[in-house]
């Protein structure tokens, strides 16, 4: 695991940082780590649904259009030698 130092930190912050921890039974090490495990879970969640948005709009885009599967795609390319450009 991966450790990381914040410098310059108001006091302020930090205060409220350990009462907030002392209301959750948590350190204040394990409050900043909760913290920040959420702030990165509910940036994946935000990409999720924004990729999720994307595709319904391609997907309504392209129905009733035919589609390749993309392993025939890939077969086809790499029968054709470019494979080895990579």
């Amino acid at each position: 695991m991966a450790t990381i130092n914040v410098r310059q930190l108001d006091d302020d912050v930090v205060n409220r940082l350990k009462r907030r921890a002392s209301l959750n039974n948590r350190s204040l090490e394990g409050e900043a780590r909760h913290i920040l495990q959420r702030a990165a879970d509910d940036d994946m969640a935000a990409k999720r649904a924004a990729f999720l948005e994307a595709s319904d709009r391609l997907r309504a885009k392209t129905s009733g259009r035919k589609q390749t599967p993309a392993e025939v795609l890939i077969r086809e390319d790499r029968d054709r030698g470019h494979r080895d450009e990579f």
